[in-house]
């Protein structure tokens, strides 16, 4: 018979318990901030419908290239989520009686199938928080300093960039780019800083745009003056779009000036968020350090995808941010390559020929809300302290057959090498 060549799917890896307490750390981190800025907890189905999933209000062209498809026994079309936002609006939209404003938060797997690189997998797990019915940049305020508060935790330093859709929308109509290419361009846009401006400029012209827009938007891109948010007032006449983007920056930036949080958040007036579906303030957060260059969460306005998907002209202002678990372990693991993280439990139990009575010590101490391993492979006591040790695990109980008679317990604490007895009924 042959043995199978056993192997994770591209793309996806196992967390055994060393990795695991940390990601459910930075996970419980996550949900106690989420819980403490008011927002509900929300469980979405990891399957869809492809309908729903591929629709115009969902992720753009680019993730549906990226999206698991598959049929069940009705041959239907199902996909799997590749974001917990579509899944979001769904939930809005199918019920009607949800009180406004509505502030959920929900941590779960998504998947793309896309490029591999550190931090970044195919089957991965999204942190994201969404507010629903206020219009005021107030809700992007508290979403950004939400994320300052959440990574001041995880002790990871980031700062965060943020742009307007609009005001980069309104840019490009003044260049006269056509209606049907702003999201091509856009996209392209969204690489600058990653590729540059030749690039950028080689990659408009081949979307067969006539050379004097390519030329416009270089000037653009190459304007020192362009990087406070000044530069565009002079076009707020000129443009509906530049002028609504100006003004939302403008509140925005009050916001985070009142809240002294101005100094970690930067303009950047070329940062567009590939995604289709923003239509205001855009956000994405890095590492101080840059030991991940790539973004390591992101969010913005999207104020029409709720009402795309009921097929309505209501509003639903509409605003998110979402953090990606995996590339935050990527973080953590980076800068804290040496930490032993310390043992979850309280006790380690030693048995010493006394197998049945150390598990009604244990048992005992569960009762009282201790975290208790009972270890039942008959280690010698020297291996067993040693594992104690290795594993930072602080209190040892050892159970003789002279303990049982005694009625008491040996507990030996591992960091000061102290031991102390304390007394225990095991006979009624």
């Amino acid at each position: 018979m042959r043995k199978m060549d056993y192997q994770n799917v591209k793309g996806t890896q196992d967390y055994l318990p060393e990795a695991e307490v940390i990601r459910r750390k930075i996970r419980r981190t996550l949900e106690d901030t989420f819980i403490q800025y008011g927002c509900k907890p929300l469980e979405t189905p990891i399957l869809n419908y492809t309908e729903l999933m591929a629709s115009k209000y969902g992720g753009g062209a680019e993730i549906l290239e990226e999206m698991y498809t598959l049929t069940d026994r009705g041959e239907r079309d199902l996909a799997l989520r590749y974001d917990l936002t579509i899944p979001f609006a769904k939930v809005v939209a199918m019920n009607p009686a949800i009180r406004m404003p509505f502030k959920r938060y929900e941590i779960g797997k998504v998947f793309r199938d896309g490029p591999i690189k550190t931090g970044r997998f195919r089957e991965f797990t999204q942190c994201d928080v969404d507010i629903v019915g206020v219009e005021s940049q107030i809700a992007e305020a508290e979403l950004m300093e939400m994320a300052l508060s959440a990574f001041t935790k995880l002790d990871l330093k980031i700062a965060i960039q943020y742009n307007n859709r609009k005001l980069l929308s309104g840019m490009l109509e003044m260049f006269e780019v056509p209606t049907d290419q702003m999201s091509a361009v856009i996209l392209v846009l969204d690489k600058l800083e990653k590729v540059g401006v030749s690039t950028v400029k080689k990659e408009l012209s081949e979307l067969g745009l006539p050379q004097t827009i390519v030329d416009s938007i270089k000037r653009f891109l190459t304007d020192e003056k362009n990087k406070t948010i000044d530069y565009f007032e002079s076009y707020t006449e000129l443009n509906n779009n530049i002028e609504q983007g100006v003004n939302e920056l403008k509140a925005l930036e009050s916001f985070l000036a009142y809240l002294n949080i101005s100094e970690q958040c930067i303009f950047n007036p070329f940062l567009a968020r590939g995604l289709e579906i923003y239509t205001g303030t855009i956000y994405e957060l890095f590492l101080v350090d840059q030991t991940i260059k790539s973004s390591i969460g992101s969010g913005g306005r999207y104020d029409n995808v709720i009402a795309g998907l009921l097929g309505t002209n209501q509003s639903f202002s509409t605003v998110g941010i979402s953090f990606g678990l995996d590339v935050i372990y990527t973080a953590i693991s980076l800068k804290d390559s040496a930490v032993i993280e310390a043992s979850l439990l309280d006790y380690y139990i030693i048995p010493m020929n006394t197998l049945m009575e150390s598990l009604l010590v244990a048992t005992r101490l569960r009762q009282k809300g201790y975290k208790v391993e009972l270890d039942m492979s008959n280690k010698k006591i020297g291996k067993a302290l040693d594992r104690a040790n290795s594993e930072g695990i602080r209190n040892v109980i050892i159970i003789g057959e002279n303990e049982v008679e005694l009625n008491q317990l040996t507990v030996k604490n591992m960091e000061t090498g102290e031991t102390r007895v304390e007394p225990f009924q095991f006979s009624s």
